[in-house]
């Protein structure tokens, strides 16, 4: 016999703290998602909500690592529970990497000539100083910036 599903989840000592940042993020998601996309490229409808997600997955990053202000247990259930980009934030530890906007930027196969995204170049090697990448909007997020 399958186990029974139940809404009732359990959450962590200190979630109490973090809850009220995460409820007005996750307010403003759904007023991204639901706003209205007259006189927008494609693309650009999609930029806020790029905003709001790396928004949440950055608060919860620098609690844990930055600040350590809230405990492993509760970082591992935001990242459960899918407060959090486990896989944005694995690649924030790693040098080069700190101010990644989004995992589209760097993925080769997603932009021309096999490369990564305009906006991973530092702003002293851009030809054009003000960009704007067309899969999330970022103006740029070069570590050496």
């Amino acid at each position: 016999m399958p186990k029974v599903k139940t809404n009732r989840v359990k959450y962590p000592e200190g979630w109490e703290l973090i809850e009220p940042t995460l409820r007005e993020l996750q307010g403003k998601m759904r007023e991204a998602e639901n706003d209205s996309h007259d006189g927008k490229r494609k693309c650009e409808t999609l930029w806020p909500i790029f905003k709001i997600a790396h928004q949440k997955s950055r608060y919860i990053f620098d609690l844990y690592h930055q600040r350590k202000e809230i405990s492993n247990d509760l970082y591992e259930f935001c990242l459960d529970q899918g407060y959090a980009d486990r896989n944005l934030i694995a690649k924030w530890k790693k040098p080069g990497y700190e101010r990644l906007c989004c995992l589209g930027c760097m993925q080769p196969r997603d932009h021309n000539f096999a490369t990564t995204c305009v906006c991973r170049v530092p702003k002293q090697l851009r030809e054009e100083k003000v960009i704007e990448c067309v899969h999330c909007g970022c103006r740029g997020c070069a570590s050496g910036d």
